[in-house]
């Protein structure tokens, strides 16, 4: 299995007067494990689907080791994009069972495992007879990571993998992606809006914003760069000045601010506040919440 980067330059999508998509540029290095988030209507499954060659693009093109992606059947091989199955009817994969919905990896994927497939349908407790319209929604997630990781796809692209999903269930999944990601050396994009668990395993952090990558970086480098600012009104103003301020919570003469600046520089000033870091929950709800804006001091 070769390990290519896919790449892409200035996608854009819009549907209607939505832009999903606004000049979005990005390199999935080979062997990383991303984490992609954002909020509701960012552009998150837009890109995931563009990235796999599932929707055609108003503009910007989408390369897999050099060679663009859109009809390519090579490179598609290497290409997997799980996604949460729906319910509804209508839906073609709904009148098949487990067992033949997942048969259908041999026919997309080149390197699909069957051996893992049914491992892991075993872990999850799955009924390979059941039909997909008679699964639990935590089931309909359980064969959606099982088609994923039983992919051995080279890019292995999950949108919300563990909606359905308990929280021993969930555990489950991430034991399982790390150990697939040590014995194979994949590339795996995850989006997800369960961040408290998932943040561990990021190594890298993509952030969408209204239909633009706002971050795309190392996990740690970008948790390096924020930190929570607190104490007397006056001190952490002072601490704060010269840096971008993105929350501000105030109660009585007792301030504290989520600040873009790292921990040290701030700790540095030698002024009576604390300060801590913040997990990637918190970063992201900083910058992407629009509930308390914050200033630059």
């Amino acid at each position: 299995m070769e390990n290519k980067a896919l790449q892409a330059v200035g996608l854009c999508k819009t549907y209607g007067k939505v832009k999903a998509l606004d000049g979005v540029s990005l390199t999935l290095e080979p062997g990383h494990i991303y984490g992609l988030i954002g909020r509701n209507g960012a552009g998150k499954t837009t890109l995931l689907a563009a990235l796999t060659a599932q929707i055609p693009l108003d503009e910007g093109q989408v390369t897999y080791g050099g060679a663009p992606v859109w009809e390519n059947e090579s490179a598609l091989g290497d290409l997997c994009f799980s996604r949460e199955l729906s319910g509804k009817l209508g839906n073609s994969a709904n009148a098949l069972r487990v067992r033949d919905y997942l048969k259908a990896g041999r026919l997309f994927y080149p390197y699909w495992d069957d051996d893992y497939a049914h491992r892991l349908t075993g872990q999850f407790g799955l009924d390979e007879k059941k039909r997909i319209s008679a699964l639990s929604k935590g089931m309909m997630s359980a064969v959606t990571i099982t088609m994923a990781l039983a992919s051995r796809a080279p890019i292995t692209i999950m949108d919300e993998p563990v909606a359905g999903l308990d929280m021993v269930a969930r555990e489950d999944f991430y034991r399982l992606l790390l150990e697939d990601y040590a014995a194979t050396n994949r590339t795996f994009v995850i989006s997800t809006h369960i961040l408290e668990e998932a943040a561990t395993i990021f190594e890298k952090v993509l952030i969408l914003q209204e239909g633009r990558l706002i971050e795309d970086c190392d996990a740690d480098a970008l948790l390096a760069q924020f930190c929570a600012v607190s104490g007397r009104d006056d001190e952490v103003t002072a601490a704060c000045t010269g840096y971008e301020v993105l929350r501000t919570e105030t109660l009585g003469r007792h301030t504290l601010c989520t600040v873009r600046a790292p921990l040290e520089t701030i700790a540095a000033r030698g002024l009576d506040v604390d300060c801590t870091p913040l997990p990637l929950q918190k970063v992201f709800v900083a910058l992407c919440g629009h509930e308390q804006e914050g200033m630059t001091q």
